[in-house]
This record gives structure tokens, sequence and C-alpha cells, in this order.
């Protein structure tokens, strides 16, 4: 099979009887998770906070297995609004890809004050009209009112993606690898 990794490939540690979640939040660029477990077995969940148990995707001590997580969601932002809460636009007509409880991280190039990784989407607004705007508009439980960030820069690019993290519950100890992958078919 081949394999054209994306991202950087990442670790957890897994133990029987225990839930062991990814720390790193891991933002969603490809529709394939390759997941191979060293040492013992482990039951993978993934998602916005994964909780791994035994009615989950088994994956074999030492074998790769590629999983699928469906399509990157990702869109353009064209504008923040800071607070308890961060406000976020996007262009009128390209709508949201994101629905509430989704996790998102947002990437700002030029203005790193902005960025944020794998918060909470609260709510989701399409309606049309509000104030002149016609965009859809999202709300994020990320308090960015600390640090003041500058106004948003024209010459900015903010690009809001989905994220999610990796959960495994393990039939004895070892480690659980795993990476995005581009592609997933053809030969090896």
């Amino acid at each position: 099979m081949a394999h054209n990794p994306v991202g950087i490939n990442s670790a957890l540690p897994i133990a029987s009887a225990a839930n062991r979640r990814g720390l790193d939040q891991t933002v969603h660029q490809s529709e394939y998770l390759r997941v191979v477990a060293k040492g013992a077995g482990a039951h993978v969940a993934i998602g916005t906070l994964p909780t791994a148990a035994v009615t989950n995707y088994f994956v074999h001590t030492g074998e790769s297995e590629i999983i699928s997580l469906g399509k990157p969601q990702s869109n353009r932002v064209s504008g923040i609004t800071t607070g308890a809460t961060t406000t976020i636009d996007f262009a009128e007509g390209t709508g949201s890809p994101f629905g509430v409880g989704d996790a998102v991280s947002l990437t700002v190039t030029g203005q790193t004050a902005y960025n944020f990784t794998h918060k909470i989407v609260k709510t989701v607004d399409n309606t049309a009209g509000r104030d002149g705007y016609h965009g859809t508009r999202i709300v994020v439980d990320h308090d960015s009112s600390a640090g003041n960030p500058a106004a948003l820069l024209s010459t900015s690019y903010a690009e809001l993606r989905g994220s999610f993290m990796v959960a495994a519950y393990g039939d004895g100890t070892g480690t659980l690898h795993y990476q995005q992958i581009q592609s997933a078919g053809g030969p090896s």
C-alpha cells in the first residue's frame, strides 16, 4: 500500500484497563490515519474528546491499520472578534463546515496572537442580513481577551481547520503510533 505522510508521527502510551488520550490535538489534514500498536493491541477511538473502550476499533500488535477520518474541513476566516469567547466570521456565501461540538484550530499568518488549537464550536449563526453582514459566523469556546492582538491585517491569511484527538485502550502495555496519510491505495 502506498503512503504519503502528512504532518508528524505521534505516539501515546497504551495500558490495559486505562484510557489514554493523546496529549496533542491534531489538525485534520488528510482523510486517513495510519495506526500501529507496539507491545500490545489497542482499541482506538478518534474524536473531539474521545474515550477508548473495548467496543472501539481494535488494532492488533505490530500490524498497521488505516482508519478513515472523513474529509478534512476548513475555511478561510474573514473576521475575528476577541473576548471571553472568540467569534469567527466566514466570507459571504461560503458557510461553515463546522457544527456545534466540533473541535477547531485557528492559524493566522503574521499574527500568531490569534492562533489557538483544538477549541470547541459553541454556536453557528447563518442568519441572513445581520447588520448588513451576510456571512456565516461561529462562536468558539476560546478566551482570546488576553493579549489584545492587533486588528486582523488584510494581508494575513486566517484559516480555521478541524482537529481531533486519539485515545487508546490496550489489552496490555505498549505504544500506539499514529500519523495522517494522504493516500491509502495502490501497490506497496
